[in-house]
């Protein structure tokens, strides 16, 4: 079966880019900055891209781009050269793909009512308590116990399912390559107009502040380099079978090099966009409010569905600046939904040999039906729970894994080498540095460290019960069915994907 290719680099860069720009860069990075010293922030922020993120990207793209292959296969193809089973870690990767892929629709579904309710600001004077209370109706209950269903969100959630499923069946060339040629250009443009009103707005200024103000005292909490190596791994979508699948379809004679930079370096820049713009938004909040920042500020998911609200209604003009941020947003989130989901789906076309509109038609009916139980009341909850353990354990520890695996049972120079050779640039030992020692060494501490909180303190107010169930359980039952298909196929003969 002859593989599909993008069609052009500007093609490949901008679906690689839609992949790691998503809902993340706007709500998650401004938080993690003013959580983690403001400017001081930056500082491990970008050595975490010199020493993981460009480095891991390099290593993807070589890996995809040299085997031709999804996840599952090119780990069952290294481990072939080993004589070990390694596709397990290819599925594990496939799973975290599959489980984001559902809970992360559920707030391109939110996101497209607020799409709906900005026109008329339809969320009223008090964002926050019309978002937890009105919209998503969250009452006493528990990530188990979900309560009643919700309809208008479901109607939502099944937009953003059709919107994705429509990119994903009609495969690389027709579907992704086509809507992100003309999405993430759009995105950044809406960005940086959103910025410039914000600017003129009072009190923005004040919000920059404390976004870029270093507190150089703050570099010596161990917190605040593991936030900045958090935030890198989920920000750029390595470790979870995306860019292995996307840089298999890359054509023969592909500058993998100049590739991975372009798209690290647009994303974290993306991610300091959102920043100032959502810091312009707070600040002239806080001036509004008189209040100090700290009492604006809502962490996570509240960001975007309470202090843009609120921010919105504060504005001139809010009936066009609304909509707009809002779809900015879901653009932002079905780029990155549609590339979660060809990791999945490119995995089953190739471990099951079925037409690419089969696995698509499989892969999003099942990802619909599970992810309805977000359409209830208490689906924040399970979000929130589930988030929790597959961003801070599973990814951490898929992405440790591939580290040790591809840099210390193989030769990571060959890897280097195979990169360069496609390259109109080359990179130097410090990739091999970095993959062999600086990021395995510290995602190992960030690892342990999560490990060892999450035992003994758990998260959040959840049961135990729950967490023993939807977050350790649902971990152990990835690992089980990625081991289960492992040594139920054929084990690999060396040297297959020549």
């Amino acid at each position: 079966m002859q593989r599909e290719q993008w069609n052009s680099r500007v093609g490949f860069i901008l679906a690689a880019v839609g992949s790691a720009i998503g809902l993340g860069n706007i709500w998650r990075f401004p938080y993690m900055a003013y959580e983690n010293g403001g400017g001081a922030f930056f500082i491990p922020y970008l050595f975490a891209m010199l020493t993981a993120g460009i480095p891991f990207m390099i290593l993807e793209f070589s890996l995809g781009h040299k085997m031709k292959q999804t996840a599952p296969r090119v780990f069952s193809q290294l481990g072939a050269y080993l004589g070990l089973r390694l596709e397990w870690l290819g599925w594990f990767q496939v799973f975290i793909a599959a489980i984001i892929a559902v809970y992360y629709v559920a707030i391109i579904g939110w996101t497209i009512s607020y799409l709906g309710l900005s026109f008329t600001q339809s969320w009223g004077a008090n964002p926050n308590s019309y978002f937890f209370d009105e919209f998503l109706k969250l009452g006493n209950n528990s990530p188990s116990n979900l309560g009643q269903f919700q309809g208008a969100i479901a109607l939502s959630i099944t937009i953003a399912w059709l919107l994705s499923f429509a990119a994903v069946y009609t495969g690389v060339k027709g579907g992704i390559e086509r809507a992100n040629k003309i999405l993430m250009p759009l995105l950044f443009i809406m960005v940086l107009v959103l910025i410039g009103r914000t600017l003129l707005l009072p009190g923005a200024f004040s919000g920059l502040n404390y976004l870029f103000e270093p507190d150089f005292s703050r570099l010596l909490d161990f917190k605040v380099w593991s936030a900045a190596y958090g935030q890198i791994f989920f920000t750029l979508s390595v470790g979870f079978a995306i860019m292995l699948a996307y840089s298999s379809y890359l054509p023969e004679k592909s500058d993998i090099n100049n590739n991975a930079f372009m798209t690290v370096l647009l994303n974290c820049g993306f991610s300091i966009l959102a920043g100032i713009l959502v810091f312009g938004v707070l600040g002239y909040m806080a001036q509004e409010q008189v209040k100090p920042l700290t009492e604006v500020v809502n962490s996570g998911i509240g960001l975007a569905f309470v202090t843009i609200p609120t921010a919105i209604n504060l504005m001139p003009a809010p009936y066009i600046l609304g909509p707009v941020f809002f779809f900015a947003l879901v653009i932002a989130g079905l780029s990155s939904h549609i590339s979660i989901l060809e990791a999945v789906i490119s995995a089953v076309i190739d471990k099951f040999n079925l037409p690419r509109k089969t696995a698509a038609l499989i892969v999003c009916i099942i990802g619909y039906f599970v992810s309805m139980a977000f359409a209830t009341n208490g689906g924040l909850l399970l979000l929130d729970l589930v988030d929790y353990f597959i961003n801070n354990i599973a990814l951490l520890l898929s992405c440790f894994i591939e580290l040790l695996i591809v840099t210390w049972l193989l030769k990571v120079s060959d890897i280097r080498q195979h990169a360069n050779q496609y390259s109109e640039f080359v990179v130097g030992q410090w990739v091999t540095i970095c993959l062999r020692f600086i990021s395995p060494i510290l995602l190992a501490i960030i690892l342990v460290k999560n490990l060892y909180n999450t035992v003994v303190n758990g998260y959040g107010d959840y049961p135990i019960a729950d967490q023993l169930f939807l977050g350790w359980g649902l971990i152990a039952c990835m690992l089980f069915f990625a081991l289960l298909i492992n040594f139920g196929s054929k084990r690999p003969t060396h040297g297959a994907h020549s």
